[in-house]
């Protein structure tokens, strides 16, 4: 088996003028498909071959750091990805997901506020999660392309949203302004492929 950089469902400048053309472009087609190359070559000839994604990311710390940075790379962006939409498209929260903000965080506000800050505060590289953990939501934080779905590192769970803090991400257009691209994002989350990932998360 090898790794495919996958398909997206819009275009680079559906996303302006929250994330620019250029820094989608550039993440997409050299970042994330870098990881996936690079990953795919760490693997090959290798009984890894033939295991999934999450198989690799749960066994990733006694891997070589090749193989952990590079299939983190690629399974986070392809998160990342997924849960995006451009807002010209952005729907409110359900009922349900809604009530599930309030019973975890005593508020969507309140969620949206307690990540934003662990975003701000996260030092260097890495990724900011909303989890399920125990079917309950976590919020956690990552160094560099690491995930929850990785054994031992203290932000254990499903991820079933994630904010890229990589400056690869923001830095075209905000440059040091890494608040003001937090507060951005919040403009094109895909609410409804959130609670699908939750669904998902809770069967497993």
């Amino acid at each position: 088996m090898s790794f495919k950089l996958p398909k997206l469902f819009y275009s680079y400048h559906d996303f302006e003028p929250y994330i620019d053309r250029k820094t989608m472009d550039i993440h997409y087609n050299k970042h994330h498909n870098a990881y996936t190359n690079n990953l795919n070559k760490a693997i090959s000839n290798t009984n890894m071959e033939n295991f999934s994604i999450e198989e690799i990311l749960k066994r990733a710390h006694i891997e070589s750091s090749t193989i952990r940075n590079n299939s983190g790379g690629f399974y986070n962006h392809n998160l990342f990805w997924n849960i995006l939409i451009p807002h010209t498209k952005y729907t409110n929260l359900s009922e349900s997901l809604n009530n599930l903000f309030q019973r975890n965080f005593n508020s969507f506000d309140s969620f949206k506020e307690s990540f934003s800050k662990i975003a701000a505060n996260h030092f260097g590289s890495g990724w900011i999660w909303l989890c399920v953990k125990e079917k309950k939501l976590t919020i956690c934080s990552t160094v560099n392309q690491d995930n929850p779905l990785m054994n031992g590192i203290g932000c254990e769970g499903i991820p079933i949203l994630g904010l890229d803090v990589w400056e690869h991400a923001y830095y075209l257009q905000y440059q040091n302004r890494r608040l003001d691209y937090i507060s951005s994002f919040w403009n094109i989350v895909n609410w409804t492929k959130v609670e699908e990932n939750y669904k998902k998360a809770i069967k497993k």
